[in-house]
């Protein structure tokens, strides 16, 4: 099979992916890398009695077709040593000394083995509490928070990249404003992004612009009241300096919580798609929707055959890695095999949009992103109940929503997560997760400060297909140039080559909720903000999040963040 990579999808794959060997030297190919990740994952069917044999190569096929591809951990660790396959962790932190660092402990095996950790540091009490054991005073969240990003700073995950955590605090605890405003210093916290977990109640304060409580949460007892809207307005402010904090409605994300019987969720994955109960793991995998069409004598048109038959592949491979990965702890393993969560999403959906000749933002690709991710979801579900009846349900379903007599067991506690897919969509060569295009031409910074040149290859696919094409053109854009420059171009190809700070603030937040709408755990999306948007701008932002149902939310004003991954060649079309 001839497997065809982008410059920069092998650069990544020779520095984080490939096998190496004592000099640092990758000592396999792509493809075997796809063979030996197929064997090792379809290996768990031999638990079940099953030939291995024929889903070792209905994976690989999938793998190397660039059609689906797993989260990073079990493309470098399949097969290998480590062999931690999950993509991330939530690991518990109560309020004691002896919590505390046992976390850090985890977290730096967990960052070790290519993984990610959240954290939920509600439960500690607010600084200058009293400490009953010593007498002393509570130095509070955030500064023991110091302790873990330390603790991620001096380990490098599989000798490759850096680890990343998730750090969430309550609204209504104490120390919330100290916690709202400690990244806009650029150098504190480089490990971690930072969220809010909102609750209802504040948002209901926020509406009839009352006052709420803050609790101690040493106590359970009221601490003081606060304006939700000082606190909200900080929020939004901060989050226009840095891009930070995002918001979470921890109570709506509980609402969907398939297993409220075993514990609540507290704290998400470090890019927020992937709530997860305490020591809780999620392994994730992401389908090409830019491979999922098929050609017509005039364009393109989706080709749902091969979606069904890529997303019924992708949940059986996704659930046989539950049974493969070795699990940092013992209780992370107990939650990971008795829940079998897995988090099936997309990539290469703006690729899908231009395909179609749909532009981003527009009425049609709210209703195809509706149609697509819908089936998506029916279809993983179907799938997960067929495992069911062949390997038998989760263990945890007992007690949980999908306990009902009448109903046919599932094999998952959940099926679907929209991942941000960063290094997976270089590798695949398509747009990364759900987002439009950042630029048509762009500087990609990956691993260690390494930068990778870019040009979009549908802007060449398109222009043949409709008759501009010229090397020119192409130069133009490689140079940085803008589209809708362009006397060669139609308009209405110009109209279905948007980039993410072309699509309205409301339309990126509209994408989202659709999404959102299909998916049983949430949605990584950032909404673009140009450089000259206000704070206004982004608490309008997180109100409509609210109202059009997403569990959470992040904004991104253009330059506000000194490394960003992607860098449009000319400023003047950022």
């Amino acid at each position: 099979m001839e497997l065809k990579l982008s410059p920069g999808a092998m650069t990544v794959l020779e520095k984080r992916y490939l096998t190496k060997d004592a000099s640092g030297r990758a000592v396999e190919t792509p493809l075997e890398m796809f063979r030996r990740v197929a064997r090792n994952v379809a290996g768990a069917e031999k638990l079940y009695g099953v030939d291995a044999s024929m889903f070792e190569e209905e994976f690989f096929r999938m793998m190397a077709r660039l059609e689906f591809l797993p989260n990073s951990p079990t493309l470098m660790n399949a097969g290998r040593r480590l062999q931690q396959l999950a993509a991330c962790f939530v690991l518990p932190v109560e309020d004691s000394l002896d919590s505390i660092f046992e976390a850090v402990k985890n977290t730096a095996i967990i960052h070790q083995s290519g993984g990610g950790t959240g954290f939920s540091f509600s439960r500690l009490r607010q600084s200058n509490d009293i400490v009953g054991s010593t007498g002393g005073i509570a130095s509070g969240p955030v500064s023991f928070m110091r302790v873990f990003n330390a603790t991620t700073e001096a380990i490098k995950q599989g000798g490759t990249r850096r680890g990343a955590n998730m750090g969430i605090l309550r609204i209504d605890h104490p120390d919330i404003m100290s916690f709202i405003t400690v990244k806009e210093d650029p150098s504190e916290f480089t490990n971690f992004n930072l969220s809010v977990a909102v609750t209802e109640r504040f948002m209901e304060a926020l509406e009839k612009n009352a006052e709420y409580p803050l609790v101690n949460p040493r106590t359970g007892k009221i601490a003081e009241y606060k304006s939700a809207k000082e606190v909200f307005d900080k929020i939004a402010e901060s989050a226009w300096k840095s891009g930070e904090p995002g918001v979470i409605f921890m109570d709506r994300v509980n609402r969907s919580n398939p297993t409220p019987n075993i514990g609540s969720f507290e704290a998400t994955n470090p890019c927020g798609e992937q709530p997860l109960l305490s020591y809780e793991p999620c392994n994730l995998g992401s389908i090409n929707l830019g491979k999922m069409l098929r050609r017509r004598d005039k364009g393109w048109a989706m080709d749902f055959d091969k979606l069904r038959s890529t997303v019924v592949a992708s949940v059986r491979f996704l659930d046989d890695v539950i049974d493969m990965s070795r699990y940092p702890t013992r209780e992370i393993d107990v939650m990971a095999k008795g829940n079998r969560k897995i988090g099936l999403g997309v990539m290469g959906f703006a690729d899908m949009l231009v395909r179609l000749r749909v532009c981003y933002g527009s009425a049609d690709s709210f209703r195809i992103a509706g149609e697509v991710m819908k089936f998506i979801s029916e279809t993983a579900w179907e799938a997960s109940r067929e495992l069911a009846g062949t390997k038998g349900p989760f263990p945890n379903i007992k007690g949980s929503v999908f306990d009902m007599p009448r109903g046919r067991p599932v094999r998952n506690a959940t099926v679907t997560t929209i991942a941000p897919t960063g290094t997976l969509s270089i590798i695949a060569d398509c747009s990364s997760g759900i987002e439009p295009f950042y630029s048509l031409s762009y500087i990609r910074q990956v691993l260690n400060g390494v930068k990778i040149p870019e040009v979009n290859p549908l802007v060449e696919e398109v222009s043949k297909d409709e008759g501009f094409y010229s090397t020119e053109l192409i130069e133009f854009i490689s140079a940085g140039g803008n589209v809708k420059d362009r006397k060669d171009v139609p308009e209405w190809i110009k109209d279905i080559f948007v980039t993410a700070f072309d699509v309205s603030p409301e339309a990126h937040i509209r994408m989202q909720a659709v999404f959102q709408e299909f998916t049983d755990n949430a949605v990584s999306k950032t909404i673009n903000l140009p450089q000259d948007a206000k704070p206004e701008d982004v608490k309008n932002a997180y109100l409509l999040a609210y109202r059009l149902g997403c569990k959470g939310v992040t904004v991104y004003r253009s330059g506000t963040r000194a490394e960003q991954v992607l860098t449009c060649k000319s400023p003047l079309y950022c």
